[in-house]
């Protein structure tokens, strides 16, 4: 005869209940643009080598809609992956995913890459995601029902020269993406820009940000709405700099192909690395090439000039 199942043991600890896992990202709602430039490199040392027996950088050309020309365009090109990747980002903005990217290499065949590449593709898109929800995570400031002086939105008294209580807003020429190593090269750059008959004016981050708030918010609010164009210093240490990288993938995202000329990438040292491959469809101002360097700062400010 079947008997009842038993029912639990009111004297028995029924011990921690289930763990929730976080689910992993949706690759296919990740741009292009948060593969770091690592990620890009190693895939360029799979891609980049014709090889009868794999599918090459020709292959995923030819899977993401690219002409004959078009392909023995890239061909000349150093790294031709890292440069098909830059021109699928620009046609298209809106579908160029870290998913679909990773589904045409699994059509390839290319598991091996897929394989090697997983965790830092993985981390790579976990860090672009935290960057955007910590954006729409910002709260704003509730008025305080005990105080007699107007909050204003954090983003309003975030520079030296904001009025605090949201009265106006500090306006810039320029903003200047660099990192803590290049400061003396900037340096020089603020006496060449806004101490010269040019008298343009810059922003930058350690000289005109005040502290206190969230790094990639102020970032993007300098850059997006308080900043005509945006100056990139460029060197090896750059190429190590998150903050730098993602303040250049933002400017290159609110202006597709550089078509509203927004970012101007300068070279300040010689580099032992590759031109950033992102950058290397603009046209730069080179601080490292002797037979040029009288014209550099002339060139750069009437860059920066233009309405």
């Amino acid at each position: 005869m079947a008997t009842a199942p038993a029912g639990p043991d009111p004297g028995r600890d029924p011990g921690p209940g289930p763990v929730a896992v976080p689910s992993p990202p949706d690759l296919h709602a990740v741009p292009m643009v948060a593969l770091n430039y690592s990620v890009r490199r190693r895939l360029g040392l799979y891609l980049n080598p014709r090889a009868a027996a794999a599918a090459d950088w020709t292959a995923l050309a030819e899977a993401l809609g690219c002409e004959y020309l078009e392909i023995r365009r890239l061909e000349a090109q150093p790294d031709p992956t890292a440069a098909l990747l830059e021109d699928w980002q620009c046609r298209c903005p809106g579908g160029a995913t870290v998913g679909l990217l990773l589904d045409l290499l699994r059509r390839l065949g290319r598991h091996d890459v897929l394989l090697d590449l997983a965790d830092s593709v993985e981390e790579d898109c976990k860090k672009y995601l935290k960057r955007k929800q910590e954006q729409a995570d910002q709260p704003l400031q509730v008025p305080a029902v005990d105080s007699s002086v107007p909050k204003t939105s954090e983003l309003m008294g975030i520079t030296t020269r904001d009025d605090p209580y949201g009265n106006g807003t500090e306006m810039f020429d320029a903003f200047i993406c660099y990192c803590q190593k290049d400061l003396q090269f900037v340096q020089e750059m603020i006496r060449e820009l806004e101490q010269t008959e040019f008298k343009l004016k810059l922003c930058v981050f350690d000289r005109d940000v005040l502290p206190g708030t969230c790094v990639w918010s102020i970032s993007g609010e300098l850059i997006e709405r308080r900043c005509r164009r945006m100056v990139v210093v460029i060197s090896d240490d750059y190429l190590e700099s998150d903050e730098c990288d993602f303040q250049t993938k933002f400017a290159l995202s609110l202006s597709p192909g550089a078509r509203l000329k927004r970012l101007i990438p300068v070279k300040c040292k010689t580099m032992k690395n590759e031109f950033p491959s992102i950058l290397r469809f603009i046209t730069i101002c080179d601080y490292t090439n002797p037979c040029t360097k009288k014209w550099f700062w002339t060139r750069l400010a009437k860059s920066l000039m233009l309405p």
